[in-house]
């Protein structure tokens, strides 16, 4: 039985084809993500590694709320504790750093890199007036407030060199300073393509902390030091409260903990696009084996004629199976490093902060891949394999197909209508809950194979609703729509491969466009004032910033927001500081009891969220500690309806101000005399220096980037699921193709009474668009319900969302599905038409 199964493998190789391209694109999509995530993770994880080299033990602050009093930040480490580190037995040097965002503008005036890839710190020189860390290679160090270094990288690709005039960030203001040198370093925010600017020790504390403050003292062992013993020392020398010493070993360790856990998110999201793409290609494997069965059905029964027991006939179809599985699994492992190595390469042209490092193909990569491929391709052709060991050998001897019983067709219609009953129950259920995602997705579940079992029954009514198109073609148009109709199990399949891609493709297209009006909606309802000024990194702006703005004459009214910790019972609540006197004119909030009216002195306004958790209402008086650790009292003025941009326990910044050591504001709300027109934006952008690093937005900017930001979410999503719609054409294909070889003496028929090559052609290329559009329809159907119910799910938690139907894209899919019927049929209908008439006849 395995000769024979060889055999057939060998004999139908052909027809096998797409079943293994199918698999193939699958386990590439599964080896590519888990190589890209290895490759990338091992970069980031070695590059942090870099980091740490120079350091055995690291003191960090450490905020201890009940010995300090206050809830706010970790105390910051000063130079007598620098000292003490440097003159403990086994320690050859103390480095105390400082760090902290730092824009860098190019010669154009644009910003260099974003976010936390742009950092500063200092140049901390040794004995020899040189700084291990980094190396100079040119120039000299930086020294006083207007000179600065940067990291070669950085430098060569904006073209700096030194004695350039730079301008640059760190809070708002721009500063104007001159480069005295350039540097290289393996420090691992460079290495992941970042930026890194060096100030004298003095400038940076300034800058990022205050005078005489470090955020970080680094400490090297002597030779025969161990870095447990190094700690062990440095503890003893520790302040009982605000610092803690940590191994190089263990800092190291919890970082590449950090970077995996990073990386498991984006893993296992694309696995389960990848898990979309083979569960598409079950659908190819199962019909190809179907059909491949069905036209062996002589030849298995002569198998049991001969004494091969059912056992061993459903054996030898797995063995064909597994044999496929095999040959698609080693190609779509070889094709998957490739596509890591393709993504790797494609994050780092498209300016993605990636660190160099070897390409990483681990053991656990290839096994997975392997059984992927082979149990995924086993499994789907079990089902064919029992049907054909089902089949008594005389019955066999008889017939080329078995027709299913009427029996077989009721069980399978009733198990298909409580599947899909019990689905869509479970969906409308969950879209009345609070948290009903564990809910929906078991519904949506249950519902998608429900469908699946149904589609048999569900084609012949809804291809009938073609007929009145397709008799326009004549006999071509007719015997396609019988064709279509004829294997209602086949055409099933072969649809529902189609129906999986875009069922996803439409729902995530619904939400994404509910969520994206929703924010909108939120965005431009909940404000008044014309710009939000915040930093482009979102980090904190100086207090100079609303400051400058409040100053310009065409300035009506402003207002800066201001986060600040604070301990109001047993828990850290964070208080939002703001204009009391100009915040009503700058928002729109709904209030349930109160107003804005009274935010002055001790009084504070809460959202409704809040204030059900606490408790409180208008009136109550609220016990507070502040971050200075002084303790004071706030009495609700209002209590009003938050939402996902203003939300928390808000107060005048006359009151919070005072109990800040380093006040910050996160944005500046501003109103202007002429409202939001490109004069006045141009105005403020050049108020504030210019400052590539600072973010003038109004109501239209704020849309314009929540609508940027879902069309690239959108876009990664449709490129994901490309590939099962690839899969999902390779089955429309291979079900055409065979489907020919199948009929090819009813071809020859047809040829003979006198339908030529074009009808030929015509007949089956109809036949195509006709399953194609049976199977998107079916598709975008339920992709719209699902995205419904998705977002009524999200309605509970984002109040503005609102459900969006994108006809246009909708019709775009459905075009899409016409394309791939189209496409897909181009080869069989050429095959079908050149067969020759007579051979074709004679074939049995």
């Amino acid at each position: 039985m395995f000769r024979t199964a060889l055999r057939n493998v060998l004999a139908h190789k052909a027809r096998l084809l797409m079943t293994v391209l199918a698999v193939m694109l699958g386990v590439a999509f599964v080896s590519g993500t888990l190589v890209f995530t290895s490759t990338i993770s091992d970069a980031f994880q070695k590059s942090s590694q870099k980091g740490y080299d120079n350091v055995d033990v690291a003191i960090q602050p450490h905020a201890s709320d009940h010995a300090a009093g206050r809830p706010g930040a970790a105390p910051q480490l000063d130079q007598k504790l620098l000292y003490a580190a440097s003159r403990v037995p086994g320690a050859a040097s103390a480095t105390g750093t400082v760090s902290g965002f730092t824009a860098i503008a190019d010669k154009d005036g644009k910003l260099i890199g974003n976010g936390f890839s742009t950092r500063g710190g200092n140049y901390f020189p040794g004995k020899d007036g040189k700084d291990a860390r980094y190396p100079l290679r040119d120039g000299a160090a930086p020294k006083g407030p207007h000179e600065f270094a940067l990291d070669a990288h950085t430098a060569d690709k904006a073209g700096y060199k030194v004695g350039d005039t730079v301008r640059i960030s760190v809070d708002g203001p721009v500063r104007e300073q001159r480069l005295t040198g350039i540097y290289t370093t393996d420090d691992g925010t460079v290495a992941a393509g970042g930026s890194l600017a060096l100030f004298d020790t003095a400038t940076a504390q300034k800058l990022f902390a205050a005078p005489g403050e470090f955020s970080e003292i680094d400490v090297t062992a002597a030779a025969g030091t161990s870095q447990t013993a190094l700690k062990a020392a440095l503890d003893k020398v520790l302040p009982k409260e605000g610092a803690e010493a940590t191994t190089g070993k263990r800092l190291a360790d919890d970082q590449a903990e950090a970077i995996a856990q990073s990386m498991d998110g984006m893993k296992t999201g694309l696995l389960a696009f990848a898990g979309i793409a083979l569960f598409v290609g079950v659908f190819i494997i199962t019909n190809t084996f179907t059909m491949l069965v069905a036209q062996r059905t002589k030849e298995l029964a002569l198998l049991r004629a001969v004494g091969a027991a059912r056992r061993q006939v459903t054996r030898s179809v797995l063995l064909e199976a597994c044999v496929v599985g095999a040959v698609a699994a080693v190609t779509g492992l070889a094709v998957g490093i490739g596509i890591g190595a393709g993504l790797r390469a494609l994050m780092s042209s498209a300016g993605a902060t990636v660190p160099d490092g070897p390409l990483v193909v681990s053991p656990a990569t290839i096994v997975t891949s392997l059984l992927v491929g082979i149990v995924v391709t086993v499994l789907a052709a079990w089902l064919p394999g029992r049907r054909a060991a089902k089949i008594p050998p005389v019955a066999a001897m008889n017939s080329v197909h078995a027709a299913a019983t009427t029996k077989s067709l009721v069980v399978r219609n009733t198990i298909g209508a409580l599947f899909a009953g019990a689905g869509a129950a479970g969906v409308l259920v969950a879209t009345g809950m609070d948290d009903g995602k564990a809910m929906m997705g078991g519904g949506a579940a249950l519902l998608l194979i429900g469908v699946f079992i149904l589609t048999p029954l569900l084609s012949r009514p809804l291809i009938a609703l073609a007929a009145p198109v397709l008799r326009a073609f004549g006999i071509s148009g007719k015997l396609a729509r019988q064709n279509a109709v004829r294997n209602p199990r086949r055409t099933a399949a072969t649809a529902s491969a189609l129906m999986v891609g875009l069922t996803l493709v439409t729902g995530l297209t619904v939400i994404a466009g509910g969520v994206q009006k929703g924010i909108d909606k939120m965005a431009t309802s909940s404000l008044k004032a014309d710009y939000v000024v915040s930093m482009a990194s979102r980090s904190p702006l100086s207090p100079d910033v609303a400051e400058k703005l409040a100053r310009l004459d065409e300035v009506t009214a402003s207002s800066p927001l201001r986060n600040s910790p604070s301990r109001i019972g047993t828990t850290t609540e964070y208080l939002t500081g703001v204009n009391g006197k100009d915040f009503g004119k700058l928002t729109r909030l709904d209030f349930t009891a109160g107003s804005l009216g009274g935010l002055h002195g001790g009084n504070a306004v809460v959202d409704d969220a809040t204030a059900k958790k606490k408790g409180w209402r208008v009136g109550s008086h609220v016990p507070v500690t502040y971050e200075d650790g002084k303790k004071g009292a706030l009495t609700v003025s209002g209590v009003y309806t938050g939402n996902e941009m203003i939300k928390g326990i808000i107060l005048d910044n006359a009151t919070l101000a005072p109990h800040q050591q380093h006040p910050t504001d996160m944005q500046v709300m501003v109103k202007t005399k002429d409202g939001a027109t490109d004069a006045t934006k141009n105005s403020l952008v050049k108020a504030l220096g210019k400052n590539p690093a600072i973010s003038v937005a109004d109501k239209k900017d704020v849309s314009e980037g929540i609508a940027q930001m879902f069309s690239l979410m959108l876009n990664m999503l449709y490129g994901l699921l490309a590939m099962a719609v690839i899969v999902a054409v390779l089955g429309v294909i291979n079900t055409l193709a065979m489907s020919v070889f199948e009929r090819q003496q009813e071809i020859g028929m047809l040829r003979a009474i006198g339908l030529d090559r074009r009808g030929i052609k015509r007949m089956v290329r109809l036949e195509s668009l006709v399953i194609s559009l049976f199977g998107g329809v079916l598709g975008i159907g339920l992709g719209v319900f699902f995205g419904w119910a998705a977002g009524e799910l999200i309605g509970t938690h984002l109040g503005t969302y609102q459900l969006v139907l994108p006809w246009g894209r909708m019709g775009l899919f459905l075009g899409l599905a016409a394309v791939v019927g189209i496409l897909a049929a181009l080869w069989p209908a050429r095959r079908a038409a050149k067969l020759n008439m007579l051979a074709a006849i004679k074939a049995s």
